[in-house]
């Protein structure tokens, strides 16, 4: 195994370039083998996890999706003040921020960015929930797309790009998480259900922090700065994959042909049977092809 890591660093050195020394001996980042591991693990659930289930009576989970939610809600908006704040104190440029030109702020991103790899792996629950209540339904290919790719890509950024031109999109889905996860909590809620109406502008607020990115990513590639290049051009690629994925998934759920099918959507709004939000719909096929479709559950 130390021979397979050792190869492995070698390649991604080759690769990306040398590493960042000052995430040197920092929790999960010292070998991606675990992060890995966790993908791989995180896959077979949802592949095994319908099957598992199928004949089992499904689980509420209504008072842990209330925790989960109010804690992840916190979180987001912990990482998304101490970005804003550490990136005025830092006085980063909008076009184009190296890794290494803006001193303590610069190690203040890199530690938030941490805590924002990290929470990639928390919201692996989100699917995990899926499975116990039984909405396989909801298990799409965005929505496991979206988060197997994040947690593997943040471990590459916070390698060898933890700050600098890194801090934007982190930032914005920081602040779209803020409002995703406290819909998610009240929800739970349910004499709370009648007053929320921002399901559908929480996902425009996510296509709009995809092209935002894309804007400010291309600022580095035509103002370049000391960040590499190869990062950036990468970040565009993967947030046009986004935005077709959730362009479909918008047009899908919220089109005129579908106003009949959104009203069904609307009675469910909990973390683990919500129907628009961060790519939970079936909008495309389910993964778990031997579950047959059926109503949106009411609880």
């Amino acid at each position: 195994m130390e021979h397979f890591d050792a190869s492995l660093s070698t390649y991604f050195k080759a690769l990306l370039g040398p590493r960042d020394t000052r995430v040197k001996g920092w929790f999960l980042l010292d070998n991606y083998i675990p992060t890995f591991i966790c993908t791989v693990i995180y896959l077979l659930i949802v592949w095994l996890g319908p099957k598992y289930m199928r004949n089992r009576q499904p689980f509420s989970c209504r008072g842990i999706l209330v925790v989960y939610n109010l804690g992840l809600t916190l979180l987001s908006l912990y990482m998304f003040c101490e970005l804003v704040t550490g990136v005025w104190e830092g006085r980063y440029n909008f076009f184009c921020q190296g890794t290494r030109s803006a001193g303590e702020s610069d190690m203040k991103i890199v530690r938030v960015l941490w805590w924002y790899y990290f929470s990639k792996l928390i919201e692996f629950m989100d699917t995990f929930f899926f499975v116990l209540r039984k909405n396989n339904h909801q298990i799409t290919v965005l929505h496991v797309y979206h988060h197997a790719s994040m947690l593997n890509i943040w471990w590459f950024v916070m390698n060898w790009v933890p700050c600098g031109h890194s801090y934007f999109g982190a930032t914005l889905n920081s602040f779209i998480h803020v409002l995703m996860y406290s819909y998610y909590g009240l929800s739970s809620v349910p004499s709370m259900r009648p007053y929320l109406w921002w399901k559908k502008y929480i996902t425009q607020g996510q296509l709009l922090q995809f092209v935002l990115t894309i804007i400010q990513t291309s600022c580095g590639v035509f103002w370049p700065c000391t960040f590499p290049l190869g990062w950036l051009y990468f970040q565009i690629g993967y947030m046009i994959s986004l935005i077709t994925l959730f362009t479909n998934f918008y047009i899908q759920t919220y089109n005129r042909k579908g106003a009949s099918r959104r009203k069904d959507h609307l009675k469910d709004h909990q973390n683990g049977s919500m129907a628009a939000v961060n790519g939970h719909t079936n909008s495309f096929s389910s993964l778990e092809n031997n579950v047959k479709p059926r109503k949106l559950r009411k609880d």
